[in-house]
This record gives C-alpha cells, structure tokens and sequence, in this order.
C-alpha cells in the first residue's frame, strides 16, 4: 500500500527560508514560461512537473514496517534531524528522508557502481559500463553483504532499503526528480527497488577515488618515453621529512622501531611489535635524506631489475589507453584519483578556551551538485540495547549511518592516508591463459551482459588473472606493443603483447561497513580504535577527540608484498617474487597517537611516519606536506603567541589562503629585470604582496599565472604527449633529452589528456621539485627554446622565469585584458557547479536548469583553503574543501558545519544550493545537537507513523 499522507505535499520553508523559497519558485516560474511550447524530445514541462518531486516535509506520513512513530525534524536549510525508539525505525526514516531529497543521486550511483550506466543514459556509456564490470565493484559487495558484514549491519542495511521503497512505492519517474522527466522524453525507464548491497557497493566508489598511487605508477612509466631515471627521479624527489612533519611523532610505532632497528629494515622480516601507543618520540619528525619519493636506482623509473627500460617503453601503448580508460570511469567523490586531499586535525584542551579539544575537517573532493555529502542527525529517543544511536554528521546519500561527525561523547575527521593498496601487473598472456612461475595458468571468466537503453544489449567476457581482473580487455590499446619496442632477457617474449591486470584490497569483501556503525556508537577511544580496525578500505587517517583525549589511528588492509617495495611501477606479473604474500599488516602494529605531549595532531596527506623508524612500506607517494605544516604553524603560532585557540580559529585557518610557492619564488621573481615595461608593471604587483591568494588579488592572478607557464616551460613541453593536455600541439625536444635541440630534429606531439588530469598540475610534489631545483640554476630542466613573436630563449632559470613572467602578462592580458586593475585571481580561478549526469550531457536548455554558477573563488593548489586547479590546463576549480566542520567538544551545540550545496537534490528546491553562499565566504553554520538545540533550529516536522 503507497504511504498516506496528511497535511499538504510539498517543500514548506519556514520563516528564514520564506524568502529563499519565494525566489526559487520565480525562478521556476519564469523558466517554465520559456518552456511552455518548446517541444524537447517531444514533451515540455510544466509548473508542477518541476515542483512534483520536492518532498513533504510537514503534517504526517504513513509508512508499513514502522514499529513505532519517528520524527523528522528539518532546519531552515532543510538538514534533518531523526528521532526513533528503535534502531530499524531510525535506520528506516533514514532511507526514506535521503530519498526524498535525493533519489534521483543515489540511482545513478548505483548504476555507476554496478556497472549499468547504459540502462539509464544509453549507447554513450557502453565503455564506462564494461571497465566498471569488469572491476566488479557489485559482485565484491555481494560477497561482502553475504559473508563479511554482521548480523546487525545487514538489519540496518534491510531497513535502510525498506524505507527508501517505501518512498518510491507508488510514485512514477517525474513524481521523484526533474532528471527521470527528462529521461522519460528518450526512454521508458523506471527506478527499480533498492537493495542492501546497493548501499555497500556506494563504498566500493569511494575506495576507488581514494586508491592511492595507481596514476603515479601509470604516469612514471608513461614518462619513460621522453626521459631518463634520473629526469624521472627530478620529477618524484624524496618526501622533504626534515621539513614537513610526518603525523605520527609520538606513539606506536617507536616500539616497533626497536624491533625495526634490531633486525633490519627488509619488509621481508616479518616484523612485529606490541606498542604502547602512548611513547615519546625522540626522533621527532625525523631527518631522513633518503624520503620514500622516487630513488635514483629505478624503482620508480622503469629501470629495475624486472623492468628495464626499454620494456617500459614498450608498454606506452597499453599504459596510454589505461589512463584513457581510467579517465572515463564517473568520477564518484573525487577526481579519479588525482590530487584528493583533506585536511583534518584536532588541538588538545589545553590549547583551546573551552579547556576541552576542538577537532576540523574538510575532504577535498571534486565540485558536484548536489554534494556528495548529505548532512543529518540520527537520534534515538532514549540511548539502549534497543535503539543505540545518538550520532550527527555527513553522510552519503544511499548508505545508512554517519560517515564523518560526532556523537553525543567522541567526535572524528578523515583524511585519505594515499597508502599503497593497488598494484598494476604485467601480463604475459595466450590463448590457454596467462604466464605465472614457468607454467601457463587458466583465466577465471565470466559472461556480462550490458543492458542498452534504446538500443541493443552487449555481451562482454571478463578475464582475470591470480593478480585480479584484466583492464586491458576493456580497451585495444592494452594489448598491443610497440612494433619497434624490445624487452629484456628477464622479461618473457611480448608476442601479442603484455595484458594489464589490477590488484587492489577493495576488491576483496571486506567490513568497512561495519565500521561505519561500529564508530557512530562509540564512546571512548579504545572502541573507536575497535571501531576503526573494521575500516579495511579505503584506508584513511582517522582523528579523534573526546571530551578529555586527542588521537589519531591509521586503519585500513595494507598488503604485505613478497618483494618489499612494488607498486611504484607496474610489476612482472609473471614473476611470483612480485606477489601479494596474502598477509596484511596487523592492527596492532598500525601507527597511532593518543595524547602527544604537543597537544595536537594534523593530517593532511602528509607520510603518517618517518620511513626510517617504520619497518613497512606504506607507500613511496605520500602528498609532500605543504598544506599539513602550514596548519601545523598555525596552530604553534598560537600556542606559542600565548594564546587559546577558539571555534573561529579553527574556522579561519580552514580558510588560509597562503600560497608555501610564492613565498619561495617571489623573492628571485622580483630580483629580475624586465625590460618590457608592460612586464615590469605586472611584477610591481608582486612587491609587498603577502601571498594571500584572495579572491579580489591581482597579485595573486599574475604569480599563479607565472607560476603556471614556469611549469609549463621547464617541465610540460619536455613531457610525453601521454600527460599533457589534449589538443595542445608542440614541436618538441626528440626522446631522452631535457636540453634545446636544434630546430631541424624537433618533432610534432599533440596532447592526449583531458585538461583538469594533465601534468604538470602544479600541486606540492611540484613546489618540491621546483624547491630541489633553485640552487641548480643551469639546469637543464630551466632551459627553453625561444617562443613564438620575441619571446626569448631560456638557458637558466632567471632567464626561465623572466620568460614565464613574459608570457604571463601577454596570457593575462588576453583572459583579463590590458588594464590590470581590472585583473583577480576570483575572475580566472572559478567554481562551477554542475549536475553530474544531464547537467554535462543533457541538452542545454536542460544544463541551464540544474547547472549553478559561476562563483569567484579564493584559495588555491596546496593551499589550506585548497580550492584546486591543475596549472597544466588552466585555473578553473578541479576540486574543493567538499564541506568544513568544526566540532566543539566543550559543548556539542557551539559546534558548526557546512556543505558545498544544500540538502537536496531537486532543482529549484529552496535547498538546492542554499549553503553554497555562505560556503564560499567561508561562513559555518550552527550545527544543532541536543535535543532542545534542534527544536529551536527546527522550522518543518514531519511525523513518519506506522
């Protein structure tokens, strides 16, 4: 029976949203009236079209399978609050509040992670369709939902589903979101059921944006084409540990350094240790000058023992057309793997003015619309063994529980730890199978169908190896090699050439769900560490506070390789010393810090430990800390001024604009005499800046466009076509060399890819290059051949720079124009918001309706406020603080909060991008805990009756 319903339907903004809701129906009104008459796809829209999906949420809802009545309480920016006497009844109104407001979200993300785009948008996502099965993200949560998870999961799991078909039950595609209107004028389709693995599978997306260093295996050995290992080795220096401080200073893993110390370093020794997880570092942040980048003996360059080379080279082909693929793939939360960040940290109570800590966190993800986050409260009426939740934060739309927040006694923040988790193999394959250890071995296959919407289904076979699934089945290019390119004597014969298979955790079942319950319900700091050994992928570093202790625990499936140190190149997947050994690195012997003497802990990214004093290798790509020591000085500036650092403090140094490169390349930038005196008047800009990178700074628009054409110039024209940006075409420089060749032995490259992805994107592994590079001023890599009109030739680096500043100015003068009063860096650096499926391929009417934007943004690459671009395609935000919490553990109701958009998913909602404003001032909003709280923040009740 469809759920009954009293009061009227209908989105009913109270008091502070009046005016919001009266300006978003003006403007469906006014777009409707363009609408009225103009045939698409053979229908037009109407007033009530637009506005039927926009949820109820006041009067009563009647919904069969409640035990009990369960209120929803919505805000004036419709973010609800649940209150239930049971944990099936909270779970329940969950899903059917995130699918009120955001259906249409969660169906598409479904289809991404099962590999069933096509059934929804047609022919056009065949491709994405077949990569995605042949990951089998579904398939690997099945298995998950049916062996791994807890009993209890699987019933919260049931009754999340049960609520989101108790809102679908009864309702057609335009009765649930604008987009199923627009569908419905291509196909017949229809939204069906939600299932528990449906929700698991959602995790299964997010480990994939957060695996770690996949691009920069597939990137180094690209690199190999046009340059050498130690050219390589300058492109991936050592992780600057004297510098920027690793997490961890002081806790568990110093006693396993003993062990570590006693026996060796070899990750082959299997070493254990017990921790105490409250020691003392006198190591400190560590000095070690050998860092876990790229070494100059070839492990990350193409030239080891297993891969020399010239077999690297053979493989630009398949490595090209991986990328391709992996471009493809619907970015879920981030961009592909590429610069996700966050920051996260937690100060002590003796550092703050409550006396009790105060823990932030803002994930940097890519921009979407609606956010990927959903914020909310799930509250149980009476904390007991029946209804055991009291817990507020974000959460993904489609999955049960709180992912990131607070409950009423801890709170917590991520940050993705980009530990080592996926490794790409080589494969020698044949028609019987693959080559392992001398012997051919047997593939395991599957059939797949992919359902066409419009069109006709396609069947697919996938393959895979001991090593995992083969990804170069899904694309040509994989599986041929170069007919010049050579393999070494350690290397099998090529014949058709090498397949290209991925090893990653998350393709195995694992717990993470239960993780995600087990840390909402826990209470102190040794069951949220119980809590976070559950969370086995993606691995992520984990912060916490209570109302008296700080921590910090690294959780996550981290495998233990045969051969110490694979994963910074593709591996021969042939050889078994390159093998997973089936062992992971035990809980216990996990870095963690509880209660350091310094009185605070930051994550950002940065190593979690120094390499010297951890017996595992966790990774060789950490992020190079800029954004982690930044907020660190912050927060000693402090300390030591004397001062207590508040709630706003927090807040503020979420929003610090400082840019760590101009400080370094200001000074010789302006120590440089430019004759232009167009030129000249752009570098005056420089003088006295603070190297704030604020929206209305022409300043900062001249230095991030010089230090763009820097990169560009000493670094991206030397580059393989492979990593620049698609359609940029250069007469370059022959394979293997840095320096200018003559004119007659350049050679025509296009770029193959797409601009937001390309190198050099300018984030902090470059601020350590360019760092390396700056004593070293007849480097080759600062030498350039003249440029086009009288843009001169470059043989150091001040000659380079001065060229960059050059050809900035011109660049400015073309996007800005000449007078540079005029100039901002918020007029170049732009945030759009997008709807991430007919919003970038519906018609453009369509795109003009779900589509926000733009807004003139702050911040910048490695900056806190780290509103990202990628210096090698323009200055456009890639990727964004996704939200920003502050949690007040003195007193959860002085806590704030904020989300990229709104609460809903429904264009012209009131709540559609109602937060986005504030979210760009860098303003948080009151995030209501307590009971009383809530009702006085409360502006909609909705009362979901049995």
């Amino acid at each position: 029976m469809p759920p009954t319903t009293t009061a009227s339907s209908g989105q009913q903004p109270g008091k502070s949203g009046r005016k919001k809701g009266r300006r978003a129906r003006l403007i469906v009104l006014v777009l409707v009236l363009a609408l009225v008459g103009a045939v698409a796809y053979g229908g037009y829209w109407s007033v009530s079209t637009v506005r039927a999906a926009f949820p109820q949420t006041k009067g009563s809802i009647e919904l069969a399978g409640l035990s009990g009545p369960v209120d929803v309480k919505r805000d004036s920016y419709g973010i609800p609050q649940i209150y239930a006497s049971s944990d099936a009844d909270l779970f329940m109104a969950q899903g059917y509040v995130q699918a009120q407001d955001r259906f249409y979200e969660m169906d598409v993300r479904r289809h991404m992670t099962s590999g069933r785009l096509s059934e929804m948008f047609g022919k056009g996502q065949v491709d994405d369709d077949e990569f995605l099965r042949t990951l089998g993200w579904d398939r690997v949560a099945k298995k998950e939902y049916d062996t791994k998870l807890s009993a209890s999961t699987k019933k919260y799991l049931q009754a999340y589903a049960k609520g989101v078909n108790a809102y679908l039950q009864g309702k057609s595609g335009k009765d649930i979101s604008l987009e199923y209107a627009a569908l419905g004028f291509e196909n017949d389709y229809k939204p069906e059921k939600w299932t528990p693995v449906d929700s698991v599978a959602w995790l299964k997306a997010m480990a994939w944006d957060l695996r770690g260093n996949m691009q920069d295996e597939i990137d180094r050995a690209l690199m190999t084409s046009r340059l050498g290992p130690k050219q390589i080795a300058d492109l991936y220096p050592e992780y600057p540990y004297s510098r920027n401080q690793a997490i961890v200073q002081e806790g568990q893993y110093n006693e396993l350094t003993r062990t570590f110390e006693q026996n060796g370093s070899s990750q082959e020794n299997g070493l254990s240790g017990t921790g105490t997880g409250t020691g003392t570092s006198s190591g400190g942040t560590g000095t070690s000058t050998s860092g876990t980048g790229t070494s100059t003996s070839g492990t990350a360059t193409g030239t080891s023992a297993s891969t020399s080379s010239s077999t690297a080279s053979a493989l630009q082909s398949q490595l090209s057309g991986l990328y391709n693929v992996l471009d493809d793939v619907p970015t879920a939360v981030g961009v592909n793997g590429q610069g996700i960040g966050s920051n996260s940290w937690v100060v002590a109570g003796s550092h703050t003015i409550t006396g009790k800590p105060l823990l932030a966190n803002d994930p940097h993800l890519s921009a979407s619309l609606p956010s990927v986050w959903y914020q909310m409260g799930l509250h149980c009426r009476t904390v007991s063994s029946k209804c055991r939740y009291d817990v507020s934060g974000y959460t993904f739309a489609g999955m049960p529980g709180v992912v990131i927040g607070h409950n009423a006694k801890i709170a917590w923040g991520m940050t993705n730890s980009g530990v080592d988790v996926t490794d790409l193999y080589l494969e020698k394959l044949s028609g019987d199978g693959y080559l392992y250890d001398g012997t051919t071995k047997p593939f395991t296959a599957r059939e797949e169908t992919i359902k066409v919407a419009g069109g006709t289904s396609k069947k697919i076979v996938v393959r895979e190896t001991n090593n995992g699934p083969l990804l170069s089945d899904r694309y040509n290019e994989l599986v041929k090699v170069g007919k010049k390119a050579t393999v070494d004597n350690a290397a099998p014969d090529r014949g058709d050439g090498y397949g290209v298979a991925l090893r990653w955790t998350a393709l195995d079942p694992g717990t993470s769900m239960d993780a995600v319950f087990a840390m909402d319900k826990a209470s102190n700091w040794s069951e949220f560490r119980e809590a976070a050994a559950l969370f086995d992928v993606p691995s992520q570093n984990l912060v916490y506070a209570d109302s008296e202790n700080i921590g910090y625990t690294l959780p996550g499936r981290i495998p233990i390789r045969a051969k110490g140190d694979t994963g910074a190149i593709p591996a021969p997947g042939w050889d078994p010393k390159y093998a997973w050994t089936g062992k992971y690195i035990e809980q216990d012997e996990l870095p963690y810090e509880y209660n350091p003497e310094r009185g605070y802990i930051v994550t950002a990214n940065q190593a979690v430990v120094d390499k010297d004093k951890y017996p595992y290798t966790l990774t060789t790509d950490w992020g190079y800390g800029t954004r982690s020591q930044r907020i660190t000085d912050l927060i000693e500036q402090k300390i030591k001024g004397g001062g207590k650092i508040s709630t706003d403090d927090m807040r503020q140094m979420q929003l610090d604009n400082s840019s760590e490169i101009a400080k370094l390349l200001v000074p010789k930038l302006l120590k440089i005499d430019v004759e232009d005196k167009d030129v000249r008047q752009a570098q005056e800009l420089l003088e006295g800046w603070d190297y704030t990178q604020d929206a209305d700074s022409a300043a900062a628009a001249y230095f991030n466009a010089v230090w763009r054409n820097i990169l560009k110039l000493a670094f991206g024209n030397k580059l393989p076509k492979e990593l620049r940006v698609k359609g940029q075409c250069l007469w370059v420089d022959p394979v293997n060399t840095v320096g200018p060749a003559d004119e007659a032995d350049k050679v025509r490259e296009c770029g193959q890819r797409d601009a937001d992805q390309a190198q050099p994107d300018g984030g902090d592994r470059w601020f350590e290059v360019v760092r390396k590079l700056m004593d070293d001023e007849n480097s080759d890599w600062w030498k350039t051949p003249k440029g086009v009109g009288d843009r001169p030739a470059a043989t150091n680096r001040d000659e380079l720079f001065e060229r960059a500043m050059i050809d900035a100015r011109w660049e400015l003068t073309a996007k800005l124009g000449k007078d540079i009063d005029t100039w901002s860096w918020g007029r170049l650096h732009r945030l759009f918001l997008k709807n991430q499926t007919l919003g970038i391929e519906g018609p453009g009417f369509l795109q003009y309706m779900l589509n926000r934007g733009p807004w003139k943004l702050s911040g910048g690459e490695a900056t806190v406020n780290a509103t990202g671009w990628n210096a090698a395609g323009g200055y456009g935000v890639v990727w964004v603080p996704s939200m920003r919490m502050v949690v007040n553990l003195g007193d959860l109701d002085k806590s704030k909060w904020i989300n990229l958009t709104g609460a809903s998913g429904h264009a012209y909602s009131a709540h559609y991008t109602d937060q986005t404003g504030k979210w760009v001032k860098g303003e948080l909003l009151d995030w209501s805990f307590s009971d009383d709280a809530v009702d006085k923040s409360t502006t909609d009740s909705l009362v979901l009756k049995p």
